[in-house]
């Protein structure tokens, strides 16, 4: 049963409300999965776009002094673009685990998960982009280095890697 079904088939029922807890708890455990779902994907996403416009921006600069340099431009820019990829495939993970009736401790547990990739993919996805931009700015200099800079900027990587793994254990714990 995909997403869109579910929320289909879902019963109506009101909005959570403070004024009623017992309502919250009931609905909100689907609620909560899916606001961590969200988190996982946008988080992630919004680090990835940052650092992509910021890389292929230098890209540009780098390509309109050598044309030539058009792979090292591409290459560096891309890398921080798969910290977006990991929070999608952490949301996607976690959307196969909502289920109909929910408990909130249940969803409470999905939107944790999604919460490693989510705040340090954003995070590592700009600090990313930050050394990848550096490296365009070696290619421009010095152009036979610049998978050197290709190594150094996957350095950062490695953190978002971390944290897209132990998001990975926790949807599926």
């Amino acid at each position: 049963m995909n997403l869109f079904m579910f929320l289909a088939a879902a019963p109506v029922q009101s909005a959570p409300s403070w004024e009623n807890p017992a309502k919250f708890f009931n609905w909100g455990g689907v609620a909560i999965a899916l606001i961590g779902a969200a988190l996982a994907v946008v988080l992630a996403g919004i680090g990835s776009g940052i650092a992509v416009k910021n890389v292929a921006s230098a890209g540009l600069g780098l390509l309109s002094e050598d044309p030539k340099q058009f792979m090292p431009a591409l290459v560096l820019s891309l890398l921080p673009s798969t910290q977006g990829i990991y929070g999608f495939v952490i949301a996607f993970m976690m959307l196969g685990k909502v289920t109909a009736g929910m408990d909130f401790a249940s969803g409470f547990s999905l939107m944790l998960a999604g919460l490693p990739i989510g705040i340090v993919g954003l995070l590592s996805a700009i600090f990313q982009g930050r050394v990848a931009a550096a490296g365009i700015q070696l290619a421009a200099k010095q152009p036979k280095h610049w998978s050197r800079a290709m190594i150094l900027t996957l350095l950062v990587e490695m953190f978002a890697l971390l944290s897209f793994i132990i998001s990975i254990f926790m949807v599926n714990r």
